[in-house]
């Protein structure tokens, strides 16, 4: 059996709290993406700069956020999703694997939220792995028109008959996604009780990794205090056989 780690995880821009009494957390998130020891890391709500928060915090990282997470010897792919008045974030994914290419492809539904999404093209123990990392909207309606276009995009750019991982922050709190995912023979380990928001005390599971091509072999959500500080979300870890 040949495993892959693929782990996801929303780090709310590396800042926990709001106004005068938040945090920098990027650096104990350097320490945990490390400690998740995954092959594959998809990273949401990534900053590749936010110029009033270098002003804010003395210990900003002067590397894009991205690239300072990334564990030595990791490739770091990073695609901007939103550009604000102070910056640009969007996702990232950090690979054990050399990385052949990658592409980003716009999934905004209206004015008010900026969505992409982010595909990369790894090759895992000499396997060629399709991984896409998504952070859907928050609006329903929405979420059910992004995974119309990820659909369409799979098909599109994708082959059928490669191995492929879809990860990331789904927002959804019911099952609405999962239904529209497993139509299109993507599928998630089914594991209860695992929650991953919000990461003080989780009351449903937002982020997934569903995959095709490969068979899920396990899932875990880190627990404990140290994590729950770093973010809103837990991260998610999930084990497939290749």
């Amino acid at each position: 059996m040949t495993i892959l780690r693929v782990a996801t995880y929303n780090i709310h821009k590396g800042v926990q709290g709001l106004g005068p009494t938040r945090r920098l957390e990027i650096h104990n998130l350097g320490h945990a993406v490390e400690q998740l020891d995954a092959d594959i890391i998809c990273l949401q709500e990534v900053r590749k700069l936010n110029r009033s928060e270098q002003k804010y915090f003395t210990h900003w990282p002067d590397l894009p956020q991205a690239d300072y997470l990334a564990p030595e010897g990791f490739e770091a792919v990073y695609q901007t999703n939103a550009v604000t008045r102070h910056g640009e974030h969007g996702n990232a994914l950090l690979s054990r694997w050399p990385v052949v290419w990658h592409k980003h492809e716009d999934m905004s539904d209206h004015r008010f939220e900026q969505r992409g999404l982010l595909h990369v093209h790894v090759e895992a123990h000499g396997v060629p792995i399709h991984v896409i990392v998504v952070h859907l909207g928050l609006i329903p309606a929405s979420r059910a028109r992004q995974v119309q276009q990820l659909a369409a995009y799979i098909a599109r750019d994708v082959p059928p008959d490669a191995p492929l991982i879809v990860a990331g922050d789904f927002n959804d709190w019911g099952s609405q996604m999962r239904h529209a995912l497993n139509r299109i023979h993507m599928y998630a380990f089914d594991k209860p009780g695992v929650r991953t928001y919000p990461s003080r005390l989780p009351l449903a599971q937002l982020d997934y990794v569903y995959a095709r091509g490969m068979k899920p072999v396990g899932l875990e959500v880190p627990r404990g205090r140290i994590w729950w500080r770093m973010s809103d979300h837990l991260p998610l870890l999930a084990e497939f056989d290749i």
